[in-house]
């Protein structure tokens, strides 16, 4: 078994070696709880969910850190004028965040630890930085202390970048830089900012730099080196790119993997505010069953670009439901059976080749519906062992892609009164339909059948009676 993964900053598929045999830390950069998510932090945190459940699969003790940025830039703008506290407005935004990642089967991070929480870690490494001379505070004693971009000769490997090509940091007012290119590493306390939002240090009053947040929180953790970070695509530069010199500069080797995962456009655009193309999470969520959603952002390769576009969680919902309907008819099929309880539920290789191959799950898609096919296949021709064997190997994939349909988190209540009418009606016409059957009346049962096939309802005949389902 070795699984490879695409390193970013080698540019290459590396087998995966983990530092400690048997475990598996993970560091992942977690939203900025500035305003609601959207659903590319839906994707984001799915693919890494996945992530974390094949490592769990293939033996390894994961530890999991997905941090919460609370204290930046964009939430002091978010709650200037309002009457919300600038860390009350961060809390109800992370409460969203946590509320869709759940709907969503997304389980919860081993840790998920808040910004404002490492503050003495972050300050211990800027101290660091200052003395191995590749951090200054700013000289109008602002307050402001900034990471010597120059004083680093391999700033720019993640990305690829010379010094030269790099666009000035944009993450701090350049008060009194040495290179437009340095960024903040502590932000010294501005006229107008809440005093909640400042923190003593040996510099000034002020706050952390947003890069700073998740070299400190990985370290606390995961330690100093440790084995996968990942996070979007649009963080390789500069978030971390400059978490990598700053961590390295510091004497720390950091993470041994990069991981990247792609964005998610809307009809072939980036989403933006300016373009007002924004899917936010909620909304996404009601469109169909949640998992669905899920079903449809973890369907692409994670590397990926998805691209939304009206009907795709139609398309999503019909795959799901051949996998639904399979699952449920072998239930069915086999219950009262001797094979009732038999299919060991086995991951088949070829799936597992496809998962271990950089987390192929387009690919293992592709196996987990070649084994549905079969399984129908084998239902229709009363194959009961065959059916039951490959029962287990369906419930297995699904359950490690975390979208079996038959599992108990899936389930939702359909106790309302149109359900009860739908259900009280079908089941009253399959009532007289096997009524006319037991009469001969063959007329009427195929009549009842083909107002019910009419109206979007499908029936199966089996040995254990008529079962009904709704036609997607």
């Amino acid at each position: 078994m070795t699984i490879r993964l695409y390193d970013t900053k080698a540019q290459a598929l590396k087998d995966f070696v983990p530092l400690v045999d048997g475990q598996a830390g993970l560091y992942v950069c977690g939203p900025t709880v500035q305003s609601s998510p959207h659903i590319g932090h839906l994707r984001s945190a799915l693919v890494y969910d996945l992530w974390r459940r094949w490592l769990t699969y293939r033996g390894l003790t994961v530890t999991l850190v997905r941090n919460v940025t609370d204290i930046d830039d964009k939430i002091l703008v978010n709650a200037a004028g309002s009457t919300e506290e600038w860390w009350a407005l961060a809390y109800r935004f992370e409460l969203e965040f946590t509320a869709s990642y759940q709907r969503l089967g997304i389980l919860a991070p081993t840790y998920e630890p808040r910004a404002t929480a490492s503050i003495g870690q972050m300050q211990q490494i800027i101290a660091r930085l200052i003395e191995r001379g590749h951090a200054y505070a700013a000289a109008d004693a602002s307050g402001d202390v900034y990471f010597d971009t120059a004083s680093w000769p391999a700033y720019g490997d993640l990305t690829n970048q010379k010094a030269n090509d790099m666009v000035a940091a944009t993450d701090s007012d350049a008060r009194d830089k040495r290179d437009p290119r340095d960024f903040a590493l502590w932000k010294g306390t501005k006229e107008g900012e809440p005093s909640s939002a400042s923190w003593d240090s040996p510099w000034g009053s002020g706050r952390p730099g947003w890069h700073i947040e998740c070299s400190a929180m990985a370290a606390r953790y995961l330690g100093t080196n440790f084995d996968i970070h990942g996070g979007g695509l649009d963080l390789r530069f500069p978030h971390h790119e400059n978490e990598i010199a700053q961590s390295n500069a510091a004497g720390d080797k950091f993470a041994n993997y990069w991981v990247h995962n792609g964005l998610v456009n809307v009809e072939g655009q980036k989403m933006s505010k300016s373009l007002g193309n924004s899917i936010f999470a909620a909304e996404f969520l009601e469109l169909a069953r949640p998992l669905v959603v899920r079903y449809y952002l973890g369907a692409a390769h994670y590397r990926s670009t998805v691209d939304y576009h009206d009907g795709a969680l139609v398309e999503a919902e019909a795959a799901l439901e051949r996998i639904e309907v399979f699952l449920t008819r072998a239930e069915r099929r086999l219950s009262d059976t001797r094979f009732a309880s038999t299919g060991a539920r086995s991951i088949p290789n070829e799936f597992a080749e496809a998962m271990d191959d950089d987390l192929a799950v387009p690919q293992a898609l592709g196996v987990l519906h070649e084994h549905v096919r079969a399984g129908n296949a084998a239902l229709d021709d009363e194959d009961l062992a065959t059916a039951a064997a490959i029962r287990g190997e369906v419930i297995a994939m699904t359950e490690v892609l975390g979208i079996n349909p038959l599992a108990p988190e899936w389930h939702t209540s359909t106790d309302d009164p149109s359900s009860r009418a739908l259900t009280a009606l079908v089941e009253r016409l399959i009532e007289d339909r096997e009524k006319a059957r037991k009469s001969r009346d063959f007329a009427a049962a195929d009549r009842i059948r083909d107002e019910l096939t009419a109206a979007g309802i499908s029936i199966e005949d089996t040995p254990s009676g008529s079962h009904w389902s709704i036609e997607q």
